[in-house]
């Protein structure tokens, strides 16, 4: 995406509200960016091919199925027509496909889509701990870089925030950072908005002893802790000098991370967080959570979630799609064939 932004995939879930905010906000990256859209959907709805009467023909099946995909293509094309992408190049797609995030990322996959757009919701603690939500499971395995729309403000000269962790704290790779940072500056030019850095970091302790029996008490000398935040401060200005980004810029915070950025995002008003993700084991979630999760609930802004360069997702580029008799042959496994849908281009008047 740092080099440049030529397709945008906006993954649709809800066909029955147009999805506003993010067809705004596409649009406006589209056409500074001069990038073609595509609107995709992944059909949810039970395959008529998994939950037909045997004695049903295929024909019969195959004209069902034809049907609901022509229903949910011409839902997609009418959202081709928001006045949001007017003079973008659109363009529609539907997808017998599951699950929804392995549908999304083969088609990002397939089309070699630079930026998925996605809208994400607030979730319970069960949600997140069972990981089944479609933007969870999108943070982990999506290798593009991913938009979850959450505010309905719109886009005016953002303020475009870059969390960074230099120290790599929660295992990421060296050079994540520098490629947030690019990612950055390029939205932040695209959208005539300012990039501006952030990073927070625990203060240091030490346990000093104490009677049996009783908890330790955690003390540290003042001067140490003044010599710790020097360095971090040393570190970061480094990160943002090679970034041209100016001291007022710089948010240096001592605390929680995901406290702390919720709080400068909200001072600064920022439009956008820029931050990356790893992915991590089920096991690993389970116990210590990645960090993009944490921090997405207590952001109020837009975020871009952004993988470090290589990153190779371990969703299978070809979709569960058994023939139509295999897929009938096992219905327990849930989403049966994929129909291969039209495309439908809708190139709409320029604004200007």
């Amino acid at each position: 995406m740092a080099e440049r932004m030529r397709r945008i995939l906006i993954a649709i879930r809800d066909l029955g509200h147009v999805p506003k905010n993010e067809l705004r906000k596409t649009g406006a990256l589209a056409r500074a960016a001069h990038a073609s859209v595509e609107l995709f959907h992944a059909i949810e709805l039970p395959d008529p091919a998994v939950g037909w009467p045997e004695t049903a023909t295929k024909a019969a099946v195959e004209g069902q199925r034809s049907a609901i995909a022509a229903q949910q293509q011409g839902r997609l094309e009418s959202f081709a027509r928001d006045p949001s992408l007017r003079g973008v190049s659109v363009t529609c797609t539907v997808s017998w496909d599951y699950p929804v995030h392995e549908a999304i990322i083969r088609r990002a996959l397939a089309t070699r889509a630079d930026l998925v757009v996605a809208a994400t919701r607030a979730h319970h603690m069960g949600a997140r701990l069972i990981l089944r939500n479609t933007d969870w499971e999108l943070i982990r395995h999506c290798p593009q870089p991913l938009l979850l729309v959450k505010s309905r403000q719109p886009w005016n000269r953002p303020v475009v925030l870059a969390a960074v962790d230099p120290f790599h704290a929660h295992a990421r790779p060296a050079d994540l950072d520098p490629r947030l940072l690019d990612v950055g500056r390029q939205l932040a030019q695209l959208l005539h908005g300012t990039l501006h850095l952030f990073h927070a970091y625990m203060p240091m302790v030490t346990a000093a002893p104490a009677p049996i029996g009783t908890a330790p008490l955690m003390v540290l000398p003042p001067a140490a802790e003044e010599a710790h935040g020097a360095e971090v401060a040393r570190v970061i200005g480094q990160l943002a000098k090679s970034a041209d980004i100016p001291p007022a810029r710089r948010h240096i915070q001592m605390g929680e991370v995901s406290t702390q950025l919720a709080a400068v995002s909200r001072r600064t008003h920022a439009g956008l967080v820029v931050m990356g993700a790893v992915s991590r084991s089920a096991l690993v979630r389970l116990f210590i959570g990645n960090m993009a999760e944490r921090v997405l609930d207590k952001l109020t802004c837009d975020v871009l979630v952004v993988k470090p360069r290589g990153f190779k997702s371990r969703i299978a580029t070809a979709s569960r799609d058994p023939s139509w008799l295999r897929s009938r042959a096992r219905p327990r496994r849930g989403a049966g064939g994929r129909a291969r849908s039209s495309a439908a281009r809708a190139v709409l008047p320029p604004v200007l």
